[in-house]
C-alpha cells in the first residue's frame, strides 16, 4: 500500500484519539468514569465525514498508477499472423504509388528489378493486362500486390514456405495466386507476345537482321531445347523415369525459336525431360504447320537458281528439312564452303541460346521449379511471356545462364520427311556454295 497513505490514516487516527480519548486502546475503560466521558465525548459523525472526506480528496489527487506489463514473447503463430511491414499491402501500396515518382528513374527501375525482375513501367503494363481478369476472380489482394508477389517468386525461385513467411499469407492461397497469374500470362499475354512472323513487316526486319549476323540470306529464326530442371518429382509419375534428361536430373524439355533480338516467337513445352530434340520438335505444333505448309512467309529470295523461302536453323539434333536447316558437320570437318556454312549457322544460333540464358537468368525460378508437374509448362511458359516483354522494353540484360554443352548424334529421316530432307540438304549446300565464294571474294 502506498506510504502517503498509510501516513494519512495514521494522522486521522491520532485525531481521533485527541477527540475521542474512550476508544483508545491504551485507555482502561474502568480509569474514567461515566460522568468524565460523557464530558470528553464528543459525536462520530463529523468525525466519520471527515475521515470520508479525506480519504476521497486523497484518491482524487493520486491516481492509481498501473505497472508496467512486462512484455510477453510472441507466440510462433501469433507472430506469423502478423505481415511484415516491408511486404505488407501498406507498405507496398506507400512505395508503389507515393514514393515511386519521388525517386529518379534509373534508381526507382533498379530496385523495382531487384525485387520483380522488371522495370516498374513494365511492371505497371503487366498489371494493366492482368487486372481485369485477376479482378473477375473476385482475389482479397489487389491485382498490382498479387502480380508483384508472383513476380518476385518468378525472378527470385523462392519457396511456397519463403513468399508464405514474407507475405504474412497461407501457402495454398500463394500457390492459388501463383497459379493464377501465371495461367494468365501464358494463355492471355501469349498470343500477343509470342507470335511467329509472318507478317511481311515484321518477316524483313527478322530475315535482315540474321543477314546482319550471318551473312546467310532469308534465315527467320533459330531454335533449341533446354531441360528445365524440377525441383524434385513424386514417386507416383507415371513413366517417372522419362523425365530424367541426359544431364542426370528430373526435368521438362522446353524448346524455344527466337529472332535476331532474342525474342521467342514460338514455345512448346510438352515432353519429359528424357526425350529428344528431334522427338520432341515432331510432336510440336510448329512443326505439323510447317510440315503441312499451313505457315506460308511471303518472302523468297533466289540463290544460284535455287528458290530460298524463310527457314530456321538448328543444331546437328534437329532433323535436316526444308524449313531447318543444320550443320554439315559436329566440328566443322567437311568442305571449305561446308566449314564456311557451320560457322555462319552457329552464328545465328547463338541468338537462341543467348535467349534461353537470359530467360533462365532473369527468372531464376526455372534454374530450379518449385512448383508442382502439373503447373510447371505454364510457368515456364509465362517466364518466356516476361522474356519477351523485357527484350521489347529493352531490358539490362542479366548474366546469361550457362548450359551444359549439348552434344549428340544426327536424328533418322522419317519416311514422311524424305522429301523435305532431300531438299533441305540441296537447299543447304547452294547457300554454303554461295556464302564462300562471296566471302572469298572480299
Amino acid at each position: 500500500m502506498d506510504q502517503s497513505f498509510l501516513l494519512m490514516l495514521s494522522n486521522l487516527l491520532h485525531l481521533h484519539n485527541y477527540l475521542d480519548p474512550t476508544t483508545s486502546p491504551l485507555l482502561s475503560s474502568t480509569t474514567l468514569s461515566s460522568s468524565a466521558a460523557d464530558a470528553t465525548s464528543t459525536s462520530a459523525a463529523p468525525l466519520l465525514f471527515f475521515t470520508l472526506a479525506s480519504v476521497l480528496s486523497y484518491l482524487a489527487s493520486h491516481p492509481p498508477t498501473k505497472k508496467p506489463r512486462k512484455p510477453s514473447s510472441p507466440s510462433p503463430s501469433s507472430a506469423a499472423a502478423k505481415p511484415p511491414s516491408e511486404f505488407s499491402v501498406a507498405a507496398f501500396r506507400a512505395l508503389s504509388t507515393e514514393h515511386i515518382w519521388a525517386m529518379e528513374a534509373p534508381l526507382r527501375d533498379a530496385q523495382w528489378r531487384s525485387l520483380y525482375g522488371l522495370s516498374y513501367p513494365v511492371f505497371t503494363t503487366v498489371v494493366e493486362k492482368l487486372k481485369p481478369y485477376i479482378t473477375q476472380s473476385q482475389l482479397s489482394l489487389p491485382s498490382d500486390y498479387a502480380v508483384a508477389m508472383v513476380l518476385s517468386r518468378l525472378a527470385h525461385g523462392l519457396t511456397l514456405k519463403t513468399l508464405a513467411s514474407r507475405y504474412a499469407l497461407e501457402p495454398y492461397l500463394i500457390s492459388k495466386i501463383t497459379n493464377m497469374v501465371t495461367r494468365l500470362l501464358a494463355t492471355k499475354l501469349y498470343p500477343e507476345f509470342i507470335k511467329i512472323p509472318v507478317s511481311r513487316r515484321r518477316l524483313v526486319e527478322t530475315t535482315q537482321g540474321f543477314q546482319e549476323l550471318t551473312s546467310l540470306p532469308n534465315m527467320c529464326g533459330a531454335i533449341d531445347t533446354t531441360p528445365v530442371k524440377l525441383h524434385k518429382i513424386s514417386p507416383d509419375t507415371i513413366n517417372g523415369s522419362m523425365y530424367s534428361c541426359k544431364y542426370g536430373f528430373p526435368s521438362v524439355l522446353l524448346q524455344v525459336v527466337a529472332d535476331h533480338k532474342k525474342i521467342f516467337w514460338d514455345v512448346c513445352v510438352k515432353a519429359p525431360g528424357g526425350y529428344d530434340d528431334a522427338t520432341h520438335f515432331r510432336d510440336s505444333l510448329l512443326y505439323n504447320r510447317l510440315i503441312s505448309g499451313d505457315i506460308i512467309w511471303d518472302k523468297a529470295v533466289s540463290v544460284r537458281g535455287q528458290h530460298v523461302r524463310p527457314y530456321i536453323v538448328g543444331d546437328w539434333c534437329f532433323p535436316l528439312l526444308s524449313f531447318l536447316l543444320t550443320p554439315f558437320s559436329y566440328n566443322r570437318t567437311g568442305s571449305p564452303p561446308q566449314n564456311a556454312f557451320d560457322e555462319a549457322l552457329m552464328k545465328g544460333r547463338k541468338a537462341v541460346e543467348e535467349a534461353i540464358g537470359l530467360l533462365k537468368g532473369r527468372w531464376k525460378i526455372l534454374q530450379d521449379l518449385n512448383v508442382g508437374l502439373n503447373h510447371a509448362p505454364q510457368t515456364i511458359v509465362a517466364c518466356c511471356v516476361l522474356h519477351n516483354l523485357c527484350q521489347i522494353a529493352r531490358e539490362p540484360e542479366p548474366e546469361l545462364w550457362k548450359e551444359p554443352e549439348e552434344n549428340g548424334q544426327p536424328p533418322r529421316v522419317l519416311e514422311n520427311e524424305k522429301s523435305c530432307y532431300y531438299y533441305g540438304e540441296s537447299l543447304r549446300q547452294v547457300l554454303a556454295d554461295d556464302l564462300y565464294q562471296r566471302l572469298s571474294s572480299r
